[in-house]
């Protein structure tokens, strides 16, 4: 049977496994509070509030740093990974890791066990990001492969709306142990529509209509290389423009982590938010991050298709998220009021997702296919090494529960990222 529009049914599926992606990443942060008390991480005997939550921040970014150990890490592997077997198999295998290692959770019982079960979760949740890049790059022509990128990050930021909702249920509805279950379960789940819908590429699926696959391939400058074994590491990291995903990445992805990351705990220290409260606000910044994505996706797609070059489109679009991003950031250091500063949040995410996506279509901008998810790869493991050093600095920039430090570190990264894709990229155009 044909299906019309095939690509964009498997691109769904992609996004609806970003979203279950979130939901088990966010697990952990948004019943922080919760796993403290009832496992006893902390002793609070003779500490003050402010102690306590000094020594909360600590723990939590040490639990974390083994998770962005192994995400770093992945995202390096996942790339080469993907590059060989294929993003059927490459998204089969992240989905069976990640939702296993959350699911594995519900048996942790004190910080060795989390830690170890959190580098399981990392190892399988970075997988999507370089795969992403190099799926997209398979089935959609250059002109649509920035607006499918958006509509991944989307996926993503849905992930995030939904986890303080969706968690905050379950866990008053079943524990925090069941809640690492119940999420952990739907990543191997998705897997069976996957494997029955992804069968080959679009070159040689047996349901794509012969209208899309001549579409999708005539729409695609790498199709005119005849020899493509793909790039080594080496001789990717020996060409300049490649630099300008990976130090434009190493910078700006940081400014997400904060959010994911430090978000849930944030509000819960400076506004005093229980789960409920964070259910009620924490969404909001998450909404602009989904139309940011989409956003910067359609403008640069929309420039292509009017005409203008594929360097044009990407650096114009990179510009307009960061003009959008840098002035939020500075405001919200010195908000009081905490609906003011989600919705300022919203601003900051929505201009950070319009440049990013960007961003991350440059890999198939610049390299062919065997090599796309290897770049892509290496540009998120040195997102992962800039998040990693953010997160060190962190506790030691938000002590005594000020947090203004904070979102000036994510406002001196923005620029300098954009500076990074000018100087390494010149002329964005495909290499062989």
């Amino acid at each position: 049977m044909k299906i019309k529009g095939l690509r964009w049914w498997i691109l769904a599926l992609i996004v609806i496994v970003t979203i279950i992606n979130y939901l088990d990443r966010n697990t952990l942060g948004i019943m922080w509070a919760q796993i403290v008390e009832d496992l006893g991480l902390i002793d609070r005997e003779g500490l003050s509030d402010a102690e306590f939550n000094s020594r909360s921040k600590e723990l939590f970014a040490y639990i974390n740093m083994f998770f962005m150990v192994a995400y770093g890490i992945s995202q390096m592997l996942s790339g080469k990974l993907y590059d060989k077997i294929g993003t059927r198999l490459g998204f089969t295998f992240s989905a069976l890791i990640w939702g296993i290692s959350d699911i594995l959770m519900s048996l942790a019982t004190g910080v060795k066990s989390i830690c170890g079960f959190r580098a399981g979760l990392g190892l399988g949740v970075a997988g999507p990001w370089p795969g992403t890049v190099k799926s997209n790059a398979e089935w959609f022509p250059q002109k649509e492969r920035a607006m499918a990128q958006g509509l991944f990050n989307a996926g993503a930021s849905v992930g995030a709306i939904l986890a303080p909702i969706l968690i905050a249920l379950i866990c008053a509805a079943a524990g925090w142990k069941m809640t690492f279950v119940i999420i952990g379960a739907m990543a191997p789940l998705w897997v069976i529509p996957w494997l029955l819908l992804r069968k080959k590429g679009p070159k040689d699926h047996p349901n794509i209509t012969d209208e899309e696959r001549e579409y999708i391939l005539t729409g695609q400058p790498e199709c005119k290389v005849t020899n493509d074994k793909g790039l080594s590491w080496g001789q990717l990291l020996s060409r300049r423009k490649s630099y300008a995903v990976i130090l434009s990445r190493f910078f700006l992805d940081p400014v997400w982590w904060m959010f994911v990351t430090w978000l849930p705990i944030y509000l819960g220290q400076k506004y005093q938010m229980d789960l409920k409260a964070l259910a009620a606000h924490m969404w909001i910044p998450y909404v602009g991050a989904a139309l940011g994505s989409i956003a910067g996706g359609w403008v640069s797609s929309h420039l292509v298709s009017a005409g203008r070059t594929v360097n044009f489109a990407r650096k114009s679009s990179i510009i307009i998220g960061a003009l959008i991003t840098l002035p939020a950031l500075i405001y919200v250091a010195f908000v009081q009021d905490a609906m003011v500063a989600v919705c300022c949040m919203a601003v900051i995410l929505f201009g950070f997702q319009f440049t990013m996506n960007n961003i991350q279509t440059l890999a198939s901008d610049m390299y062919t296919g065997k090599s796309v998810g290897s770049l892509a790869g290496l540009g998120g493991a040195a997102a992962t090494l800039g998040t990693i050093l953010s997160i060190c600095f962190i506790p030691m920039l938000t002590a005594g529960d000020n947090w203004t430090p904070f979102f000036i570190m994510g406002a001196a990264l923005v620029p300098i990222s954009v500076c990074c894709v000018f100087l390494f990229g010149r002329n964005i155009s495909h290499d062989a």
